[in-house]
Formats: C-alpha cells, sequence, structure tokens
C-alpha cells in the first residue's frame, strides 16, 4: 500500500485505478479519457495500464454516453462515466431521471443499475459558458439518485471507491476548482468511506456552518478567523452526499450549538441550502436562537471569469453572515 501526498484530481485517478484492478467488471467511458487521458487529466494512464476494452474512448455524445452506461450496469458492468463538465449533462438527464433513477423500482428489484457518473462542476477556473454550473439540486431532487461530492483528495478516494462499488446509480460531482489546490497524504488501502453520511470536519460550540465541494475551503478558512479573531468556535460540516442527506448529523449538531448558516456556490434559489434549512426548522425550531442563515451564488447565470469572483462566495460573506446570526436578537 501507497501513502502519498496527492491532490482530489490525483486521488480521483488513484481510485479509479483501484477499481480496475480491484474489480475486473469495472468498465470506465468518455470523451477523451483515453489517450488523452482526460480534459483535466482524471484518467491519465488508465487506458495504457488497463486497456482499451476497459478504458473506452467514445464519441461527442452524453446522450449515448448515458444511455450504455445505463444498460452496461444493468447487466452486471460497472460504468464509471465522465460527462466533460457539468453543464454538458443535460442531454443525459433522460437516462439519469427515467431509466437509471427508476431501474430497481421498475423491476421490483430484479436489475439494479450500479453506474457512476462523474463530472467536474463548480466555477473558479476562469472557464466559458456551459464549464462553470452548479446544479447539483437538480439532479439531487430525483429519487433513485445518489448525489455525491467530495470536498477534499481523502474523501474524493473514499468517496469515488464507495459510489463505484454502490449497486444503485451516483452522480460524483468533482469540485474543479480544488482539483489542484492542495495536496493531502492518501492511502491507496481500497477503503471506501460510507455514502449517505456528513462528515464533522471541526468541533465547535457556538454555531454550525454546513457546506460541500469546493466551498468547503472558505468555509474551514472563515472558522478559523473566527476563532482567532472573535472567539467564535464554528462547527463545520462537509455534506458530502447531497441524495439522501444525512439529516441526523446535521440536527445533532444545531440542537447543540442552536445556530447555523449553510454555504453553497449554485444560486440561492432552490439550492440544497433552502432544504437543508426547512428540515432544521422543521425538526428544531425550538433549539434555534437565530433563523438558519444561507450565503450562496447569486441567482443569476455563472458569470465570465472577469465577474465570477463577484458571483462566488467568499471567506468575508461567510464571516458576515456569521456575525450576524451571532448578534440576532429576534
Amino acid at each position: 500500500m501507497n501513502n502519498h501526498a496527492i491532490t482530489l484530481l490525483e486521488a480521483v485517478n488513484l481510485a479509479l485505478a483501484r477499481a480496475l484492478e480491484d474489480d475486473s467488471d469495472v468498465v470506465l467511458m468518455g470523451e477523451d479519457i483515453g489517450a488523452n487521458g482526460g480534459v483535466f487529466r482524471a484518467t491519465d494512464g488508465l487506458q495504457a495500464r488497463f486497456g482499451e476494452r476497459r478504458v473506452i474512448d467514445t464519441p461527442l455524445a452524453e446522450t449515448m454516453i448515458a444511455g450504455l452506461s445505463v444498460g452496461l450496469s444493468t447487466q452486471g458492468i460497472r460504468t464509471v462515466a465522465e460527462i466533460q463538465f457539468m453543464g454538458f449533462i443535460f442531454p443525459a438527464l433522460e437516462h439519469l431521471i427515467a431509466h437509471a433513477a427508476r431501474m430497481r423500482n421498475r423491476t421490483r428489484g430484479r436489475l439494479s443499475c450500479p453506474m457512476v457518473l462523474r463530472a467536474p462542476f463548480g466555477g473558479g477556473i476562469h472557464a466559458p459558458e456551459h464549464h462553470s454550473e452548479s446544479t447539483e439540486a437538480l439532479l439531487a431532487h430525483i429519487p433513485g439518485l445518489r448525489v455525491v461530492i467530495p470536498s477534499s483528495p481523502v474523501r474524493a478516494y473514499g468517496l469515488l471507491l464507495a459510489a463505484i462499488r454502490c449497486d444503485d446509480p451516483v452522480i460524483f460531482l468533482e469540485p474543479k476548482r480544488i482539483y489542484r489546490a492542495s495536496k493531502t497524504l492518501v492511502e491507496d488501502d481500497g477503503n471506501a468511506l460510507p455514502l449517505d453520511t456528513c462528515f464533522t470536519l471541526r468541533e465547535g460550540r457556538d454555531i454550525t456552518l454546513i457546506s460541500w465541494g469546493a466551498m468547503i475551503q472558505e468555509t474551514l478558512a472563515a472558522a478559523h478567523r473566527l476563532e482567532q479573531e472573535d472567539d467564535i468556535l464554528c462547527e463545520v460540516i462537509d455534506v458530502a452526499t447531497l441524495n439522501p442527506i444525512d439529516h441526523a448529523t446535521l440536527i445533532a449538531s444545531v440542537k447543540k450549538t442552536g445556530r447555523c448558516v449553510i454555504i453553497h456556490e449554485a444560486p440561492h434559489h432552490g439550492g440544497l441550502g433552502a432544504e437543508i434549512s426547512a428540515t432544521l426548522c422543521e425538526q428544531v425550531l425550538t433549539s434555534l436562537q437565530a433563523p438558519p442563515r444561507r450565503v450562496t451564488g447569486d441567482d443569476t447565470i455563472m458569470p465570465y471569469y472577469r465577474n465570477e469572483q463577484l458571483y462566488l462566495p467568499d471567506v468575508d460573506d461567510i464571516i458576515m453572515a456569521v456575525k450576524e446570526t451571532m448578534e440576532y436578537s429576534g
């Protein structure tokens, strides 16, 4: 077993290699993932190592990629398909919503659909239109689809292995803004992390900060500054699986702290932050010392690179929301 400091992108590659090595029924497919190693090089070297029958270059046809993945997975092939950017996922929705998500129910358990659809998502890399979307709420609204988002190399490795081994379809969204942001020690031991579970990254007493994906970085940075400058101890929770959400962990934390701020990059209206806020109000209203707050992207299309930093929530935005929540007096 190797233990190296690697990036989130390298952790994805490591998990894919481990899955291919451990299970001969695992197959990768996608546009330019083979000889080219993918648009971000997430699959670099895998075709040379495992061959063209297991790491397959497809035509530029997202509908075909999704449909083929559904068909293969119902026959026992664990397909891991890549959509180059989340903004290109929409042609695949017919197969994901009408077939992959319903297969187990439709066949009364006779067939399952153990497929993973990987897609880089989110802004912050100066990309053109259709390359910076954060539409995870759209996918998380579909019963039967798991939606998983890693926020670190360790969680990328463990959660991707869990997704590949899952007997139901998983949408695995990779926050490309932090693909190469930092390195963490990751042990290539083949151990998966649990799906459907939040991860408490930092214990706190005063307020709960809830986030996922790339925004975990700003959330942790805000928590550190709030402790150093204002003696506010924030509990930080990485949701990680957005469908189904581990509400029990969130409820327990907010019961303890009495306050929460939810941070996500996606637009404010209809985002997963609204769902989490509603659940907390339903379940722990009498424990709340202030209304839940949301720090989000704007209700607009992600702007081009000159203005994308005006759209993305930052550390100061989170700190302001926390202080206003702490000062709330009813």
